[in-house]
């Protein structure tokens, strides 16, 4: 019984919109074409199909918009924390999470970095040009730097391409 109460009302739902723009586009296509020949049947019906593969992108703007306000702000977070100081993935996630940082829930913060549109291999390269330009640091110690659970945290074979392309 409490399902009942729960359920979101249908004018809410998604696929509701999608299927209101369905039927108002075919319609608008109907009338558009003035009871014409076979083929302005199949134009019309190639345009149905065609603004419907249009609407895949309102779909995704739907479901971004299911998305808890905190997991976005998270992702925003994330993003600005790999374009601006070209940090690791797991540099991202541990400041997301720590109380001494962004203080996100932990499941918000996965969600950023799953989500977040980042080139790990070059947040490296970039941290390691910044080691090599401004503290004067050999390969093998900008390397222990990248890599190490107390500096930058990045993997072994993003620090590798970091040192690889100095």
């Amino acid at each position: 019984m409490g399902d009942a109460s729960q359920k979101k009302p249908v004018y809410k739902r998604v696929w509701f919109w999608i299927l209101i723009v369905v039927v108002v586009l075919a319609v608008a296509g109907a009338a558009g074409s003035g009871g014409g020949s076979d083929k302005d049947s199949a134009t019309s019906q190639s345009a149905t199909q065609e603004q419907t593969v249009a609407n895949e992108p309102q779909e995704e703007e739907a479901k971004e918009a299911e998305v808890p306000v905190e997991y976005q702000n998270a992702l925003k977070k994330a993003e600005s924390y790999s374009s601006l100081m070209h940090m690791s993935k797991q540099g991202i996630y541990d400041q997301l999470t720590s109380e001494y940082g962004e203080q996100f829930p932990e499941d918000a913060a996965q969600y950023a970095i799953d989500n977040v549109d980042a080139d790990w291999n070059a947040n490296a390269l970039e941290k390691a040009k910044s080691y090599q330009e401004t503290m004067a640091m050999s390969k093998d110690a900008i390397y222990d730097q990248l890599t190490s659970e107390y500096g930058e945290k990045f993997t072994d074979e993003e620090a590798q391409y970091a040192i690889d392309n100095l």
